[in-house]
């Protein structure tokens, strides 16, 4: 599920964002009443800088991030097994027609727009949880 969307200028560099997107992050509803926090952070290597990497764990959570250089070059890292989510996710916000090509005339809209698509990404999801028949209660 898409937590922070948040879209920003081309020229920008990703891990530039990453902080703002962090502190962003709201807190999962539980059935206890007590949110759950989001624990670690995936990505790929552009976020693999040295200074991120002590970001990430400065504000408490675990870095699950590819490191650049020569250690990022290091097959079978596992990080694979968790970054499709991600890469499913960004597949999903482009299945939105008016995603694909930026028409939008200020920044505001284009990310109302992104922030549309993850609202309508989460109710197909969480509808489709719905659908799944349960075992009835004894």
């Amino acid at each position: 599920m898409p937590l922070v969307v948040q879209t920003g200028p081309a020229n920008q560099n990703d891990e530039q964002r990453l902080e703002g997107l962090l502190k962003a992050l709201p807190g999962i509803p539980t059935k206890a009443g007590k949110p759950r926090r989001v624990m670690a952070v995936t990505a790929d290597a552009a976020y693999g800088v040295a200074w991120v990497i002590a970001l990430v764990l400065s504000m408490g959570y675990r870095a699950l991030l590819k490191p650049r250089g020569n250690a990022g070059k290091v097959h079978g890292s596992g990080l694979g097994k968790r970054r499709y989510v991600v890469e499913r996710t960004m597949a999903w916000l482009d299945n939105d027609r008016r995603l694909r090509i930026c028409y939008e005339r200020t920044g505001k809209s284009w990310q109302g727009l992104h922030g549309l698509s993850a609202c309508l990404s989460c109710a197909k999801r969480l509808d489709a949880t719905r659908h799944v028949p349960r075992k009835p209660p004894d």
